[in-house]
């Protein structure tokens, strides 16, 4: 646990040195393994969901989305894909963007990692993000500005999940989120190299010490982050979760 320690400290001195800012985006070592983490505070940004341009088609990628907010006086500051989706890139399970619900819950289990009960949701409401476990979501049922649903949860309060293994032999370059109990804080990490479910989540529960954390893919990984002059390209996404600004004048 030596390792996981010292991440932490790292990761505590540098966030402390940086200035005061709502996004903040660092690259950390854990035993071996390299990740980027973004922290986006719900109450001082705009963290919000996007799937499809005016004209009805899915952004895409970055590139489109930036475009989109500049025509309207935005700025991109933060994003990063946000759930799995279909070949015409309609999403999987449960999706909720201004209030206007586009798909429903599943919460059945099925074929591949979002099948992989449990699964969960990103909510994001009015200055606040959680991430749940999808039954938990459905017998809350939380009033929800954007919602999301992917799968598996990483961490479901506080424990991993229960099929993943120390021992996996399935690596890939991951994306996930976690949220703060309270839900003043969601943090969004990329792996820069690949990883094991169980190395994955231990990052959001012994690092981060966040209690709920979800996966939200491992074949399409993207992340643009204004703060670290990053914009990664590579195949079309689906589900798109963003922190947006007025452009300075």
């Amino acid at each position: 646990m030596r390792a996981w320690t010292r991440a932490l400290a790292a990761l505590g001195l540098a966030l402390l040195a940086q200035p005061a800012k709502a996004v903040t985006c660092e690259s950390m070592s854990v035993e071996g393994s390299r990740y980027t983490i973004c922290e986006v505070r719900p109450a001082q940004e705009t963290l919000r969901l996007f799937l499809r341009g005016e004209g009805g088609q899915p952004y895409g990628n970055f590139s489109a989305l930036e475009t989109a907010l500049g025509a309207r006086g935005e700025t991109l500051v933060f994003a990063m894909n946000a759930g799995m989706y279909h070949e015409d890139r309609s999403p999987v399970g449960q999706y909720i963007e201004d209030g206007q619900e586009e798909m429903r819950v599943i919460a059945t289990p099925g074929p591949g990692n979002f099948g992989l009960l449990p699964n969960g949701l990103l909510c994001i409401q009015d200055g606040s993000a959680q991430v749940l476990e999808t039954r938990a979501y459905l017998a809350q049922r939380p009033d929800c500005l954007h919602a999301t649903q992917s799968g598996p949860m990483l961490v479901i309060d506080g424990e991993l999940h229960p099929r993943f293994l120390p021992d996996s032999s399935s690596r890939y370059i991951r994306n996930g989120v976690g949220t703060s109990e309270d839900g003043q804080r969601a943090v969004f990490v990329i792996s820069e190299n690949s990883v094991t479910f169980h190395e994955f989540a231990r990052l959001f529960r012994d690092v981060l010490k966040l209690p709920n954390a979800l996966f939200l893919d491992g074949n399409v990984s993207r992340l643009h982050a204004q703060d670290l002059g990053r914009s990664d390209l590579g195949r079309p996404m689906g589900p798109i979760v963003a922190v947006t600004a007025p452009k300075s004048p």
